[in-house]
């Protein structure tokens, strides 16, 4: 199958469903364009999102092309509810996915309700396996349609009449007021039989029940809880269940240049995003996930601690061989399309600093066994006593040469920082003397070689010329206090460099880039929450108030965001919904609500 053209929806046109186990983006005008069963990172049923109609999608429309559409998430749960509303009636369309009962069978549900009058259907699935680039066999049995195609199955069960014709399975309807339908889609292994259908209206009670069981032991209290919760939900969607990994984001390939070739695969577990977003569950009350998690990781570091990767799979696999699929299209053109992540094999050493203070961090909050952990934290902590003094990719990941990046040297100094206050504070037995020698070689070092006192700025790297939008985290990580007037002529200095129409840029890569991308990008999100932060350290509450509503103002009708803005055609980019955007956003409104929360996840109260 050739690439062809494609025109593509905006990121933020599209809501996501999930099941803490994969999950689905859904076009608002009712179409499912990606779908990865039965996990998250598995091969795409469902991939029109990047490519044609033709690479897989199901639609449920009405036949009125002027019909009305609103949608919304059910309260504190993540199933849509799509409202279809005609000049002859109304009637609502349902989509969730159930948490599934064991590895064999993962559904989709969706359900349409008939709420006034009468409104006229018309259904369109197209199954095409391995991303959209095998056609299914396919036959007719027991009342369902099944589809197969190697190792993948799936069963297609429903409430009307199914057609098939040209490689598809199609439907026409009436939907009448107090009359419902329901469609499964069921996936299973090729090789085995799937146990009988559960029941969609008891799949959907069920959903919603848990769904609001979960919200309801959110602990903040602010006046952002709304889109703080819908946050929340959107994290917890992205926790893979069965081993506490927590993805990214659900997509691959969406671009942060649309056309170009800034396009990545973010369906696996950054050691980094992880961290934060167990600093968002845990602030707000969610222990067990925090657990989960730490259980996860000590199962993927295992058997090498002392070399961490950047990321890992979602249960802990170690090779993330990057690709590319020549067959589909790109969305807006933008190519190519890459399954993998060959940042997997970076250096970065950030990522240091936020592993230990996330331990730290779940051992002052009462997380159980955490002395289980302490070995791993020295083993790492050992290493680290090497590799610090290397270039690495720094945070961002870049692909051009490994410098002395400023960032990711503070989080080695917050490493060892966080490793003296659990040995002090918790009595745990290790080389105390040698990690305060090397917390203040390092502190001493950063403050020689990044810093610019022409400016009076930190910047990106040694010798370089520029700033970083990390470097707002200096006063969060404890490195210097948000008064000292380096980090005051940081601020400045990213305000008037990297802050353009309410959004900041992770950094500038004209001229010698730094990153060794061709292109351009949008602002970061996530560093836009971050200069919120330093505004509220800083004293300029109503300053991070303003700015964090016009932030709240650039997600989608769903409060959901994806990893950039571009706030020169007013349009979300990158993969979607992005983690890492959703736990700076939850960060920001706890700071917001009257707590300071620092980098190892610690609230303490203003005085």
């Amino acid at each position: 199958m050739s690439p062809a053209a494609t025109v593509a929806h905006r990121i933020e046109d599209y809501a996501m469903i999930g099941s803490t186990h994969s999950a689905a983006l859904i076009h608002r005008d009712g179409t499912i364009q990606w779908l990865c069963m039965p996990r998250f990172d598995s091969e795409a049923i469902f991939a029109s999102l990047l490519g044609t109609p033709d690479n897989g999608e199901w639609a449920v429309r009405a036949v009125d092309p002027a019909a009305r559409i609103s949608r919304r998430y059910i309260t504190d749960t993540m199933v849509l509810e799509t409202t279809i509303e005609t000049p002859t009636g109304r009637a609502v369309v349902l989509d969730f996915m159930p948490t599934p009962v064991d590895g064999d069978l993962h559904e989709l549900v969706r359900i349409i309700r008939g709420v006034e009058g009468h409104v006229d259907f018309s259904a369109e699935l197209r199954l095409r396996f391995n991303y959209g680039e095998w056609i299914p066999w396919v036959e007719r049995r027991e009342g369902a349609i099944f589809a197969f195609a190697g190792p993948d199955a799936i069963r297609l069960s429903s409430s009307v009449d199914l057609s098939n014709a040209n490689f598809s399975t199609t439907s026409d309807f009436t939907i009448v007021a107090g009359q419902s339908v329901a469609t499964t889609l069921e996936w299973f292994p090729s090789h085995k039989i799937p146990p009988l259908p559960r029941d969609p209206y008891a799949l959907l009670r069920h959903t919603e029940a848990q769904g609001r069981l979960w919200a309801a032991q959110c602990t903040y209290e602010g006046p952002y809880a709304g889109v703080v919760r819908r946050s929340l939900m959107t994290l917890k969607a992205l926790t893979y269940h069965p081993t506490g990994g927590i993805v990214a984001a659900p997509t691959t390939s969406l671009p942060e240049d649309p056309g170009g070739s800034r396009n990545w695969d973010y369906r696996y577990c950054w050691l980094r995003d992880a961290v934060w977003t167990l600093h968002a569950l845990t602030v707000s009350g969610y222990m067990e996930e925090a657990s989960a998690w730490r259980w996860w990781l000590m199962r993927a570091t295992a058997g090498a601690p002392d070399g961490l990767q950047v990321m890992y799979g979602l249960h802990g696999e170690r090779r993330l061989t990057e690709t590319t699929l020549d067959h589909l299209a790109g969305y807006e053109g933008s190519r190519p399309v890459r399954i993998g992540n060959a940042a997997h094999e970076q250096l970065q050493l950030d990522v240091y600093g936020s592993l230990l203070g996330a331990f730290d961090a779940a051992r002052r909050d009462g997380l159980a066994d955490m002395d289980a952990v302490w070995p791993l934290q020295c083993a790492i902590a050992e290493r680290l006593l090497v590799l610090w003094r290397q270039p690495d990719s720094s945070l961002w990941e870049v692909r051009g040469p490994k410098r002395h990046f400023v960032y990711s040297k503070m989080m080695c100094w917050f490493a060892f920082d966080r490793m003296i206050a659990s040995a002090v504070d918790f009595g745990l037995d290790g080389p105390v003397g040698t990690w305060r020698a090397a917390r203040e070689e390092i502190h001493a070092e950063v403050c020689e070689k990044g810093f610019d006192t022409a400016s009076n700025s930190f910047m990106q790297y040694y010798g370089a010329d520029r700033v970083d939008a990390s470097l707002l985290q200096i006063p969060l990580l404890g490195f210097l206090p948000a008064d000292d007037p380096r980090v005051q002529g940081t601020i400045a200095r990213i305000e008037k460099e990297l802050l353009h129409d309410n959004v900041v840029y992770r950094y500038l890569p004209e001229g010698v880039a730094a990153d060794g991308l061709e292109g351009r990008e949008g602002a970061f999100l996530a560093c836009s929450f971050w200069l919120c932060d330093a505004y509220i350290m800083s004293h300029r509450v109503e300053e991070a108030r303003v700015l964090f509503e016009r932030l709240l103002s650039y997600g989608n009708d769903l409060g959901l965001f994806a990893e950039e803005y571009d706030p020169v055609v007013g349009r979300q980019l990158g993969n979607f919904p992005q983690a890492f955007s959703h736990f700076a956003l939850v960060h920001t409104a706890h700071m917001l609500a009257g707590g300071v929360i620092d980098a190892s996840g610690q609230r303490r109260r203003k005085k």
